[in-house]
């Protein structure tokens, strides 16, 4: 999703895995591995764990407000909310500016499967899947088909929280072989960056308000 990014590129990267090993591609703070998807043509899953420092709750007020991710997500030009259930699940366009590669976009069902409670305790899960029938496909921009994954977020202590984000994505359209050796752990290390300083902004925002 929400969060995916130059990682579009990065899939199509780096050696083959098989199908059930992981592969530590980072280590330290965040630890990111990656394993191949054999039932989705040039897909594979990430699997991303760490530490942010920002609030549970700054990091939760970020992840659903989608129309902003344009203004902070790396490569995000367009992020749209096309629908709303009453479950509190949203259907999602998101265009990608991806360097040397054609745009890329994803159409997801978003859905909040955990928030915190009123006093801000509890933790914080998001899933998305593909809903492609939402929204035609647009012309000059390849469609990802395959998008789907989770954030679990979890307090630990003053202004930490612990995160696991897992998803799987496949590159889409052509990828050309030059780019084999862009790496994973950058892409999805920039995604969980922007997220990290984005709550933070809104912890700013939020003390300069009262």
């Amino acid at each position: 999703m929400k969060g995916l990014l130059v990682l579009v590129v990065a899939l199509a990267a780096g050696a083959v895995i098989g199908a059930e090993t992981w592969e530590k591609v980072a280590d330290g703070d965040v630890v990111i591995r990656v394993r191949m998807r054999p039932d989705i043509p040039g897909g594979r899953e990430i699997w991303a764990e760490g530490e942010l420092d920002a609030s549970i709750q700054d990091v939760q007020s970020a992840l659903r407000d989608h129309e902003s991710f344009r203004h902070w997500m790396p490569y995000v030009t367009e992020s749209r909310v096309l629908a709303s259930g009453p479950d509190g699940s949203r259907v999602t366009y998101t265009r990608l500016n991806l360097p040397i590669i054609s745009n890329r976009d994803y159409v997801l069902k978003v859905v909040d499967e955990q928030v915190l409670a009123a006093d801000g305790t509890g933790e914080f899960r998001q899933k998305w899947v593909p809903e492609n029938q939402a929204l035609p496909a647009r012309k000059g921009v390849v469609r990802l088909l395959h998008n789907e994954g989770s954030w679990l977020f979890t307090p630990r202590g003053e202004g930490k929280v612990h995160f696991v984000y897992r998803f799987t994505v496949e590159p889409g359209g052509s990828i050309p072989g030059f780019l084999a050796g862009l790496g994973q752990k950058d892409a999805v290390m920039d995604t969980v960056r922007a997220v990290e300083k984005r709550a933070r902004q809104l912890a700013t925002e939020r003390a300069s308000a009262r």
